[in-house]
């Protein structure tokens, strides 16, 4: 690993037993507790701690704190995991402080992260940190057929943390190379359910994005209790995750760059840039996107050279944030065509992706057939090539591998029949390239 990155012990983020430690205020953890009980009828202390990622422990202290302003009762003993607990349930007065809360903000689920301690986190896992050695790239990438240069020069931008430029014509593996490159990155991270900014609730934890990893189901067991056999246990507000990749193309407008806040529910949903923190940011198609390349460059000139973004609430309030990914820009057009030279000299790595020779088109025809079980013969890829270059008079390109191997598999699906390449299957996939020239 990189000097300075850190153990995995020393990454994992460690719970808090007493209020006094999570980072957050009193009465923010109050109003969290108070609103899980009247919206999702929890009473009992480990319902609660694994609702909100709380430690068993803080939750009795707040239930402690509410009983004694009467906002919650005793309902009597319950039975659980050998032990003996108290059963809880809101007063009159609690439900009515857990209704004012629910009108200030909805959010109900596990307590957020303050903002400082998200930073810090981010620092200990961030994606310089995950080392990607020559080995682990030809390994991750093993499924692609690259060209040697290519190879070369993308390596050491995908160790940089820093921005990559990948432009070409298309159909030759432009996003496949964007998205094999994430898979190279191994490291396990954590990320917060939500962070809070200013009393604000801020969603962070996206499950369409953010794959737990399997030690999410068995990390920071709110029974556990700190001892001198384990001193530590992981804070469960925070979710082990693989390293996310956020891909984003023809749609990105620039209001999602920024917090969204929603009028009805009253907390905020953080943007997909910085849901990509620790991770990949891919922006597919370069140019396609409804918001100018100008406007968008702009926008992240600042966060691209300082890996810091500017986040505002409804308030006014503006507070910094990290803005750590490997961001990979993909584009069929010209670069010179997309921006000026400004613009271009704050991306460090712009690498062309280009035709494949003849010999890597084979070996990108056969690893694609070997993918998807079909066998090919070398005299139906020496067939395939003829046809493109004579009838359709276009270049080879990776895409063409895939293109005629599915299209002998519908084929052989709609006719019953075993999925080979037999001559006539061949020339209606081959035909399908392109349409004819009249």
């Amino acid at each position: 690993m990189r000097d300075g990155s850190t153990s995995e012990s020393n990454k994992r983020p460690v719970g808090a037993t007493r209020i006094s430690e999570t980072g957050l205020h009193e009465a923010s953890l109050f109003k969290l507790v108070l609103k899980t009980i009247y919206v999702r009828g929890l009473g009992r202390p480990k319902q609660l701690a694994d609702s909100t990622g709380l430690h068993i422990a803080v939750v009795r202290e707040l239930l402690e704190l509410a009983k004694t302003r009467a906002l919650v009762e005793v309902l009597g003993n319950v039975e659980e995991d050998g032990y003996s607990d108290f059963r809880y349930s809101l007063t009159s007065q609690g439900k009515e402080r857990a209704g004012d809360a629910l009108t200030q903000c909805q959010y109900v689920g596990p307590a957020p992260v303050n903002l400082d301690e998200y930073v810090i986190q981010m620092a200990k896992q961030g994606i310089k940190n995950d080392i990607v050695s020559k080995e682990k790239f030809q390994d991750r990438l093993s499924h692609l057929v690259l060209a040697e240069e290519l190879k070369r020069r993308l390596g050491p931008a995908i160790n940089s943390g820093r921005s990559i430029l990948l432009y070409g014509p298309p159909g030759n593996g432009k996003t496949s190379i964007a998205l094999a490159v994430a898979k190279a990155f191994q490291e396990e991270i954590y990320l917060p359910h939500a962070i809070e900014v200013e009393g604000e609730i801020i969603k962070y934890f996206d499950p369409v994005l953010h794959r737990p990893s399997p030690a999410a189901s068995e990390a920071g067991n709110p029974l556990l209790t700190q001892t001198a056999e384990r001193p530590e246990f992981t804070d469960r507000r925070w979710i082990p995750c693989e390293r996310p990749t956020v891909v984003v193309g023809g749609e990105l407008t620039m209001n999602m760059l920024d917090l969204y806040f929603s009028p009805v529910s009253k907390f905020y949903e953080m943007p997909m840039q910085i849901k990509a923190n620790g991770g990949i940011l891919v922006v597919d198609d370069l140019g396609r996107q409804r918001v100018s390349i100008t406007e968008l460059l702009n926008r992240w000139i600042t966060p691209m050279e300082k890996h810091i973004d500017y986040l505002a609430l409804q308030s006014g309030t503006t507070f910094s944030i990290p803005f750590d990914n490997l961001l990979i820009f993909s584009t069929n057009l010209k670069p010179a065509d997309l921006m000026d030279p400004a613009f271009l000299r704050r991306i460090p790595y712009k690498i062309p992706v280009g035709f494949p020779t003849e010999d890597e088109f084979r070996e990108a025809f056969r690893k694609v057939c070997a993918a998807r079980e079909l066998y090919s013969t070398e005299e139906a890829i020496t067939r395939a090539i003829q046809f493109i270059k004579r009838n359709l008079d276009q270049p080879l390109a990776y895409y063409q591998a895939g293109f005629v191997a599915d299209q002998i598999i519908e084929q052989s699906r709609y006719e019953g029949s075993a999925p080979d390449f037999g001559e006539e299957k061949l020339a209606a996939a081959l035909e399908n390239l392109s349409p004819r020239r009249e």
